[in-house]
């Protein structure tokens, strides 16, 4: 059975103004990393949980602050290189990066030490324009932004 996590890309602004909140994991193998190494806000459920509800909680466990009310966009399922399946919902709303609180996960490192240490799963959050963000994201969750664009057009033209 494939792993699932459940996120939310969080949007602010229209048209040329459209900005979108990334975050960059935390930990020593993404510290080095920038270019389509960042994602969505995003966490790990079980079959049968409800995925809009993982992704609201994960949003707050992995910035520090609530995800903001109001109604979601289904931006529907991609499965990841990993063989993951990821559902994604958009939600419009702000976040202060500054303010960014993330939970912490503990791994042994350096590897093979016997020492465990403690690291943020989420070490930075940005707001980047459309066109940054496509190349900041992951690859895997790259079509996300798309799905995104294009609901908004449909929600204008409506």
């Amino acid at each position: 059975m494939a792993k699932r996590s459940a996120g939310t890309l969080l949007y602010r602004g229209r048209g040329a103004e459209l900005r979108l909140l990334l975050v960059h994991p935390g930990g020593p193998f993404w510290a080095k990393k920038d270019q389509g190494a960042w994602s969505i806000p995003k966490g790990e459920y079980e079959e049968g949980k409800d995925p809009l509800a993982v992704a609201r909680r994960e949003f707050g466990e992995e910035l520090g602050a609530p995800a903001p009310a109001g109604d979601a966009i289904e931006l529907g399922e991609l499965v990841q290189p990993s063989r993951k399946v990821v559902t994604a919902y958009a939600l419009e709303g702000d976040f202060d990066p500054s303010r960014l609180k993330s939970n912490l996960f503990e791994m042994e490192w350096p590897p093979k030490s016997g020492r465990l240490q403690s690291f943020p799963e989420v070490d930075r959050a940005a707001w980047f324009t459309v066109e940054k963000a496509c190349e900041k994201i992951l690859p895997g969750q790259r079509p996300f932004i798309d799905r995104l664009l294009e609901r908004l057009g449909r929600q204008l033209r409506a």
